[in-house]
C-alpha cells in the first residue's frame, strides 16, 4: 500500500501543535545536553590565559561604557518619575530610599543584563554562527579540538564572573545620576536623601541583585552560544541566530528574576520572619 506524502500544508493545526511541543522539548533537551558539556569541559579543563582575556576584554572592559550610561539614566529618570507622586505626598526626603533600593535590587541587574544580552549575546551568537556556516567549527573538530571547551568555555566563564561586576557598576552610576538629579534639580534635601537610603538599604538587599546577575551572565552565555553552535547557513541564519540569541536570553533573564526573587523572599522570611523587609 502506498503512503502519501505528508506536507506541511495537509497538516491540521492539532498536528502542527503536536510538531510545535515535539521540537521544544527537543529543543530544551539539545540545550541541557550542550549545557552539560560546557560545564563538564569547564571542571575537567581550565581555558587559557591567552584564550581568556580577550575574550574578558570583549565582554567586560568593551561593556563597561554602555552600562555605565544605562544606569546613569536609570537612576535619573527614577528620580524625575517618582519626585511628583512623593511630592504630593510630602515625602520627597525619602525618594533616595526607593530609587537605591530599585536600583540594587531590580531594575540595576535586570537592565544591564539585558544591555549585555543584546550586545554581548547577539556578537557571540552571530561570531559562533559565521564559524559555524563558514565550517571552522567542523575545522576545530578535525584537528582534535573540542569546540565547546575552546569556543563555549571561555565566552561562559566571561560572562558568568564579569557580569556581576558590570551589574555593580550600573547599581553605582544610576545612584549617583538619582542622587544627583534629586539634590541639584529637583532640591531634595541632600542630607535626608542618604539618610533615609543608608537606612532603607542593607548589604543584603545589594548582594541579592549581584546573586542574580550570575544566573542571569549563565543564561546568556549558554543561550548565545547554543544559538551560534546551531545556526542555519547563509546570512539570514545566523542574523535569525543572534536575533533568537537575544530574545530567548531576555525572557531567560525576565523567568530568572521572577523564580529567584520568589526563592529569595522565602528564605528571608524563614531566616527572619519577624522582619518587615522583605526581598
Amino acid at each position: 500500500m502506498a503512503v502519501a506524502n505528508v506536507t506541511s500544508s495537509s497538516l491540521t493545526p492539532v498536528h502542527r501543535l503536536g510538531e510545535q511541543a515535539f521540537d521544544l522539548v527537543a529543543e530544551v533537551g539539545n540545550m541541557a545536553i550542550f549545557s552539560g558539556s560546557a560545564f563538564g569541559w569547564m571542571l575537567r579543563k581550565r581555558p587559557r590565559w591567552s584564550v581568556l582575556v580577550p575574550n574578558f576584554y570583549a565582554i567586560g572592559v568593551s561593556s563597561v561604557p554602555v552600562v555605565a550610561i544605562t544606569g546613569t539614566f536609570i537612576g535619573m529618570v527614577l528620580a524625575v518619575q517618582a519626585h511628583s507622586s512623593f511630592a504630593q505626598m510630602g515625602l520627597e526626603s525619602r525618594l533616595g530610599s526607593v530609587i537605591n533600593i530599585s536600583l540594587v535590587k531590580e531594575l540595576g541587574p535586570v537592565l544591564a543584563a539585558t544591555m549585555l544580552a543584546g550586545r554581548v549575546g547577539s556578537s557571540m551568537a552571530a561570531e559562533l554562527g559565521t564559524m559555524r556556516v563558514t565550517e571552522q567549527i567542523d575545522a576545530l573538530s578535525a584537528l582534535g579540538t573540542n569546540p565547546i571547551c575552546y569556543l563555549v568555555t571561555p565566552r561562559f566563564l566571561a560572562c558568568f564572573l564579569l557580569i556581576p561586576l558590570l551589574t555593580l557598576m550600573a547599581d553605582f552610576m544610576g545612584v549617583i545620576g538619582g542622587a544627583f538629579v534629586s539634590t541639584q534639580l529637583l532640591m531634595v534635601d541632600s542630607f535626608a536623601y542618604w539618610q533615609h537610603s543608608r537606612e532603607f538599604v542593607g548589604g543584603l538587599d545589594l548582594f541579592a541583585g549581584v546573586f542574580k546577575s550570575f544566573f542571569f551572565g549563565a543564561a546568556i552565555a549558554l543561550i548565545s552560544c547554543h544559538r551560534g553552535f546551531h545556526s542555519r547557513a547563509g546570512a539570514e541564519g545566523v542574523g535569525r541566530a543572534a536575533t533568537e540569541a537575544f530574545v530567548y536570553s531576555f525572557i531567560a533573564i525576565l523567568f530568572l528574576d521572577f523564580t529567584i526573587g520568589i526563592a529569595w523572599n522565602n528564605v528571608y522570611s524563614a531566616i527572619w520572619p519577624n522582619s518587615a523587609n522583605l526581598l
